[in-house]
């Protein structure tokens, strides 16, 4: 089973619920479990809300886009969107915080580590972090990223597929 799915979207944070429902259509009918749904929509979401946060747009024509790849063993799910030389700052945060993350055996550790840190934060600090730990941990998934061609941002996860994500 090789499939796969683009959605394109405008940078608009109304988008996000409109492509979480999508998306999580698309692998129902591929027949991953609700559980396995919900963790895949979560990783979906998390991505596009970075994307429209960290991303480009000054040209209205420029979109996000949410490609969603399975096979037997593996679902893979990229977010890309364009970034400009402000970005720089964001990307050596995104390399950093991926580096942390796969420095523990397990993502449950960096999880319980980053809500540590959240904790300590004063409220007022809108810049958790957890959204990506979240992905990890969660989604039981591995983090990755490049710029590509035209300043493109992929941001994409891998995560295996057991027998229990299977509906």
């Amino acid at each position: 089973m090789n499939k796969s799915a683009e959605f394109k979207l405008r940078p608009d944070w109304d988008e996000i619920e409109k492509i979480r429902f999508e998306s999580a259509g698309y692998l129902q009918t591929h027949g991953l479990s609700d559980e396995r749904i919900h963790s895949l929509s979560m990783i979906i979401s998390e991505l596009i809300e970075n994307s429209i946060k960290y991303g480009n747009f000054k040209i209205k024509e420029k979109k996000v886009t949410v490609f969603i790849g399975l096979n037997n063993d593996t679902i893979t799910i990229e977010v890309l969107n364009p970034v400009d030389k402000g970005a720089y700052k964001h990307l050596a945060r995104l390399d950093k915080t991926i580096q942390w993350i796969r420095s523990y055996q397990d993502p449950f550790e960096a999880y319980i580590e980053r809500l540590k840190e959240v904790a300590k934060k004063p409220l007022h600090d809108e810049e958790s972090g957890i959204g990506l730990v979240r992905i990890a941990y969660e989604g039981k998934a591995l983090l990755d990223f490049f710029v590509g061609e035209k300043n493109m941002l992929n941001v994409s996860v891998v995560s295996n597929l057991e027998k229990e994500d299977r509906g």
